[in-house]
């Protein structure tokens, strides 16, 4: 009878073990990029308004007339891919900024895989993309790069 305890036990901690390994195993799958806030990166914290349709991404910043310091647009894409950006309807300068999942996937963070400092309303129709497949673009005020001296390889963390 000892015995049966012993092995009912030692069952139930497996099946615990269990369970709690595969919850940590799949973190990706309870990521949610709607509901990000913000973006930390180059030791800042930038607010984020999410372009997270088609629609939106093309739309993007257009039209507008400012966009406050440490706020910005992040464009989120399906799969990680080249993504183009160009300047058409723009108002205002910007530095965009192309980022890619860690190794350990989404939930481990951003690392900057490219960036275009300076990208000027009059550039359009000129474009200008990654030569690094990249799942998520920000777009901040032009000079962000360059005053936060942020490079390729730096990392970004989303906030929720």
């Amino acid at each position: 009878m000892g015995n049966s305890k012993f092995l009912s036990s030692l069952l139930l901690l497996a099946v615990f073990l269990a369970t709690g390994f595969f919850l940590i195993s799949r973190p990706t799958e309870n990521f949610a990029p709607e509901k990000i806030k913000s973006v930390k990166i180059a030791g800042q914290i930038i607010q984020v308004e999410l372009a997270l349709s088609e629609m939106e991404r093309a739309k993007g910043l257009s039209g507008r007339e400012v966009l406050g310091d440490n706020e910005g647009m992040l464009f989120i894409f399906e799969t990680p891919g080249l993504y183009n950006f160009w300047m058409k309807n723009m108002k205002f300068p910007l530095d965009i900024i192309w980022l890619a999942p860690s190794e350990g996937g989404d939930t481990e963070g951003m690392q900057v895989v490219h960036i275009k400092k300076d990208a000027r309303p009059e550039s359009y129709p000129a474009t200008y993309g990654p030569d690094e497949n990249a799942k998520y673009v920000l777009e901040v005020n032009a000079g962000f790069s360059e005053k936060n001296n942020l490079k390729e390889g730096d990392r970004a963390q989303f906030t929720f």
